[in-house]
């Protein structure tokens, strides 16, 4: 049997539990509370997976800025290998590089297998397997394979001067998304979305509809008109497109202008109309973030004030029941008190004697609460 603190008892005959001490409540309260939500077979094993999965503290900030430091520097390297005056230099190091990095990514992938066991869903060979089934779990592998294929093709350190595996090299760009393996990122955005889904969504369908338009306007008014070259800008409404999505972002990249004024005056007036509505989307996800963090904090400031008030109540309950003329059986004192005293009624909550301990005990609970 178990009485609910932890600590496994044997029944009696009248199917009573046995009274535990103070020191054994003790016990069991910080063994229960010192894992927190994992229990853990080995603290060596709990300790290693909340390092690597649930990172807090100076030690765990420093280890993972150095991998990320790690995973910057080699994009880095790759960036100087495509640039001819540095292709020697950087491939050569960088070699050597992804080599430490395999070596690493590698035996942190096993660390982290190992440790997921202190979970219970990730306890034996199927929850070992439905860890590695997590999206993170999943790019890691694939990203260490890719590495390994990469380094094992090349010779003589010219492993990024194959042509056949250049493409494999875009997967080694995934390992960015080590850095967050939480995903606290992504879903702080998909929150925010989420929640101005209804703005966004209108603001738009209405810059869609204006692209839409003006783009047909502008092929209109220009398909017919030719330049000094006797080329015509606007040959299709692919065309006009094309110069419609480059105008409302804001891009301009100034290979499809309008010749004609009627053409100019249709994008200006245009332009203006739908450039407004594009721009919504980013004032509505920038108050979405300022909002969201706000609630944090407000959450924050909330959670620290929830102990304070928990002890105001306990403290002023005991206070209560420290009272010798206290004579409500809502406490402990049940188990002492004879049944004539038991029985006996409560003052009457009107009585001013009642008001003035109450008052005195407030007061005495809130020095208690602040010392």
């Amino acid at each position: 049997m178990n009485n609910g603190s932890g600590i496994p008892c044997n029944s009696e005959k009248d199917g009573k539990d046995p009274a535990l001490t103070g020191s054994e409540i003790h016990k069991a309260y910080t063994t229960k509370c010192f894992y927190g939500p994992y229990l853990t077979k080995t603290s060596m094993q709990g300790d290693v997976y909340n390092f690597l999965e649930r990172p807090s503290g100076w030690k765990c900030f420093i280890y993972h800025f150095t991998v990320f430091l790690l995973v910057l520097i080699c994009l880095i390297f790759s960036v100087l290998s495509t640039i001819e005056h540095y292709s020697e230099f950087a491939t050569g190091t960088l070699f050597w590089m992804e080599i430490v990095l395999v070596v690493f990514f590698g035996a942190e992938y096993v660390v982290r297998l190992w440790s997921a066991g202190c979970r219970s869903k990730y306890v034996g060979l199927k929850g070992r397997v439905r860890f590695a089934r997590k999206p993170i779990s999943i790019i890691d592998l694939i990203v260490v394979i890719a590495s390994i294929i990469v380094l094992s093709v090349g010779s003589n350190g010219q492993v990024f001067a194959t042509s056949a595996i250049r493409g494999i090299r875009f997967l080694q760009i995934l390992r960015m998304l080590h850095v967050d393996r939480q995903g606290g990122t992504w879903r702080l955005l998909g929150s925010v979305v989420f929640i101005h889904r209804q703005e966004l969504i209108t603001t738009l369908y209405i810059g869609f509809l204006g692209l839409i338009f003006s783009s047909y306007f502008v092929y209109l008014a220009e398909k017919d008109a030719v330049d000094e070259e006797g080329k015509t800008g606007f040959s299709s409404y692919a065309d006009a497109l094309w110069w419609g999505v480059v105008t409302v972002t804001t891009i301009g990249y100034g290979d499809k202008v309008p010749q004609t004024w009627i053409g100019k005056t249709i994008a200006s007036c245009f332009s203006v109309f739908a450039i407004s509505f594009f721009a919504l989307p980013a004032g509505i996800l920038g108050s979405g973030f300022a909002l969201k963090v706000q609630q944090k904090q407000r959450q924050k400031h909330f959670n620290r004030q929830i102990p304070a008030a928990a002890s105001l109540i306990q403290t002023l309950w005991r206070c209560y029941a420290a009272e010798k003329s206290y004579s409500s059986t809502a406490t402990w004192k049940i188990y002492v008190m004879s049944p004539a005293q038991s029985t006996r009624k409560p003052p009457a909550p009107s009585s001013p004697n009642l008001r003035k301990q109450v008052k005195r005990n407030l007061l005495c609970s809130s020095f208690i609460l602040d010392f």
